[in-house]
């Protein structure tokens, strides 16, 4: 959650464009909240790679992905976008911009897979393949309407809204899968 919160607040408190603009763009060289949004987002890969850690042996794919996750996510906190985050095909992109937006896209599709392979795997359990089910379904549709919307209008407050809510699902269902984990856990 510490990540989710200093992100957050480097989005919030930032002087960035509000609900018309990318997440990452908090993040970007010179915004005075970018050390912020960067630790938020490295503590976020953090958190994957630790879920991939503690999920049991049965469930190593949903690991491997959570962990590619991490890595992504990683990279993304790693490499900054240029002012603006610009993204094709509406605006012209710097090779900083295109990783950095290839590695926040293959965070987000890892975990999305991760929770299809867990759905998917008996050993779940019905409560953790349960919570996959439900984060799927809201997950991969707005993953849909963020890359058309991306594709069709660009740039605004609807990319940026289906951006927010997707980060939040994701994020949400990755909280709640490790509190569920660490609760089994404790009764054992």
């Amino acid at each position: 959650m510490g990540g989710t919160v200093a992100v957050t607040f480097a989005v919030v408190a930032g002087p960035g464009p509000g609900l018309s603009g990318y997440v990452s763009e908090a993040g970007i060289v010179g915004s005075p909240y970018a050390l912020a949004y960067r630790i938020g987002v490295l503590v976020l890969a953090a958190a994957l790679l630790l879920l991939a850690a503690a999920l049991p042996p049965a469930l190593r794919p949903a690991a491997a992905l959570l962990a590619a996750g991490g890595l992504a996510t990683m990279l993304s906190g790693a490499v900054t976008c240029s002012d603006g985050c610009p993204l094709p095909p509406f605006e012209r992109a710097t090779v900083a911009d295109l990783v950095h937006g290839g590695a926040s896209i293959a965070a987000v599709a890892a975990v999305a897979f991760a929770m299809l392979m867990m759905l998917r795997t008996p050993a779940a359990g019905r409560t953790l393949s349960g919570l996959a089910t439900v984060a799927a379904l809201v997950t991969f549709p707005l993953a849909a309407a963020v890359g058309l919307a991306m594709l069709t209008v660009g740039r605004g407050a609807l990319v940026s809204t289906l951006e927010r809510l997707l980060l939040a699902v994701t994020i949400g269902w990755g909280f709640t899968t490790a509190v569920l984990i660490g609760c089994s856990r404790l009764r054992l």
